[in-house]
C-alpha cells in the first residue's frame, strides 16, 4: 500500500513520471524549488518506456518554425545533459551523436521526401536547416561494410541527429531528481485537482499533496486533467510498433528513423504510425510489414530473429507539434505534451523549466501554445 502524503506541501507538483516531467522536475530542483512527481503505477499506458530512443532533428517542425528552432537546440544541449546525468548519477543514457539517415525506397519516396524537407527550409525563411540529401554511392560511402537493397535510391541526413538508450534515460532522469532532493510519488494517481488558497490540493488515494505551482505532464492523463483547469489541449493516441532483434556483431554506424542498433547489440526495427484509438495490443499484420520493409532496405537484416517486439501509444497533437501552456484561468497550472519527450528532454530540463520557474518565456513559446488549434478552427 502506498504511504500516505496527506497535505504535504512543495514549491512545484509534476504529474506524470514519463520522459518529460522528470526533465522539468530537474531543472526546477537544481534552482532550488521543492518539488515532488506524482506517478501511476505500472499498470498505465507508459509512453516512455516504449520509445525508440531517437533525438532526431530532421523532419520535425513542419508548419512550425520555431519548433526546428527547439528541436536543433535541444540536440545540442544533448552532450553536456548526458554527461551531467552520468557524473551524477553514474548512469551512462548511451547518447550519441553521428548523425542519422533517413533511407528511402523508390523514386517516389525521395520525391516526396524532398517535397516534404524543402518546404520545412523555406518556412525558415532562408535560415539554415541541417538536411541533405544523399544518392545510393553517397548514401553506401555513410554505410561501410552494409549491402543497400536494391530498390533503396538515397537518404535524407542530418548532422544533428543521434539516440540514446530510452529506458537508461528515464533511470537517470529519476535518480538524478532524487538526488536534488526531490520526492518521487509513485501510486499516486491525480483524481483532481482543487485550488486551496495561495496553493492547488492534488487528491490522490494516497492523500492530498499542495503545491502553488502545478505542471502536467501526464501524457494521456492531460484529456482528463486538462479542461477542469482551463487546458484544453486536444491530444490522441497514435499507435507504434517496435520490433527487437538478437544481438549481432556493430554494423550499424548511425541510427536511421527506421533503425536503431544499441550499444549491446540489438537493432531495433520501427516504427509505424497507427489510428487505433488507445488499443496498445500487438498488431501482427503490422510487425510483419515492419520487418518486410527491413529486409528490403538492409537485406541482412533478414538474418536475425527477432527477440520481442511491443507497441506504445505516441501523445499527438493536431499538428504534432508540442503544447507549453499556463492556464489563464488557474495561473500556475501549466500543461506540455509531446510526441518528443526524448529529443526534448535536454532542452526541457535547462530552459523549459526555467519558464515554470518565473524566468521569461523562451522565444520559441511564442508559436506553442494551444490557441493556435482554437485560431485555426476560426481561420
Amino acid at each position: 500500500m502506498p504511504i500516505s502524503t496527506a497535505h504535504k506541501n512543495y514549491d512545484v507538483a509534476v504529474i506524470g513520471g514519463g520522459m518529460i516531467g522528470p526533465a522539468l522536475a530537474i531543472g526546477l530542483a537544481e534552482r532550488g524549488m521543492k518539488v515532488c512527481i506524482l506517478d501511476e503505477g505500472d499498470d498505465v499506458l507508459r509512453v516512455a518506456r516504449g520509445n525508440f530512443g531517437l533525438v532526431w532533428f530532421q523532419g520535425k517542425g513542419f508548419g512550425m518554425p520555431r519548433y526546428v528552432e527547439w528541436s536543433r537546440r535541444s540536440a545540442k544541449l544533448y552532450p553536456s545533459f548526458a554527461a551531467e546525468l552520468k557524473e551524477n548519477t553514474g548512469v551512462d543514457i548511451g547518447h550519441a551523436n553521428p548523425g542519422g539517415l533517413e533511407l528511402l525506397l523508390g523514386d517516389e519516396e525521395l520525391a516526396h521526401r524532398r517535397h516534404f524537407i524543402g518546404q520545412i527550409y523555406q518556412q525558415g525563411g532562408g535560415n539554415e536547416y541541417e538536411v541533405e540529401f544523399l544518392d545510393r554511392k553517397q548514401t553506401e560511402s555513410m554505410l561501410p561494410g552494409i549491402r543497400l537493397g536494391d530498390e533503396v535510391v538515397g537518404a535524407s541526413y542530418s548532422p544533428i541527429d543521434g539516440h540514446v538508450n530510452p529506458l537508461f534515460l528515464l533511470r537517470a532522469m529519476h535518480t538524478r531528481f532524487q538526488q536534488l532532493g526531490g520526492t518521487y510519488l509513485p501510486h499516486h494517481r491525480v483524481s483532481g485537482v482543487v485550488k486551496n488558497g495561495q496553493a492547488y490540493d492534488l487528491q490522490t488515494a494516497a492523500g492530498t499533496v499542495s503545491a502553488p505551482k502545478v505542471v502536467i505532464a501526464a501524457g494521456h492523463g492531460l484529456r482528463e486533467l486538462g479542461p477542469p483547469l482551463g487546458l484544453n489541449i486536444p491530444i490522441r493516441p497514435q499507435r507504434g510498433h517496435i520490433l527487437v532483434t538478437e544481438r549481432t556483431q556493430q554494423i550499424l554506424p548511425m541510427p536511421m528513423s527506421a533503425f536503431r542498433q544499441t550499444r549491446e547489440g540489438s537493432i531495433m526495427l520501427g516504427v509505424s504510425a497507427e489510428e487505433a484509438g488507445y488499443n496498445d495490443m500487438v498488431d501482427t499484420a503490422t510487425i510483419a510489414k515492419i520487418a518486410q520493409r527491413a529486409g528490403r532496405i538492409i537485406p541482412a537484416l533478414r538474418n536475425l530473429n527477432i527477440v520481442r517486439t511491443w507497441a506504445a501509444l505516441r501523445v499527438l497533437t493536431p499538428d504534432k507539434c508540442p503544447v507549453y501552456q499556463e492556464s489563464q484561468s488557474h495561473p500556475g497550472i501549466y500543461a506540455v505534451a509531446s510526441h518528443s519527450g526524448v529529443t526534448l528532454a535536454a532542452v526541457n530540463a535547462k530552459v523549459a523549466s526555467g519558464w515554470i520557474a518565473d524566468d521569461p518565456a523562451p522565444e520559441e513559446f511564442e508559436a506553442f501554445s494551444s490557441e493556435r488549434f482554437n485560431a485555426q478552427k476560426t481561420a
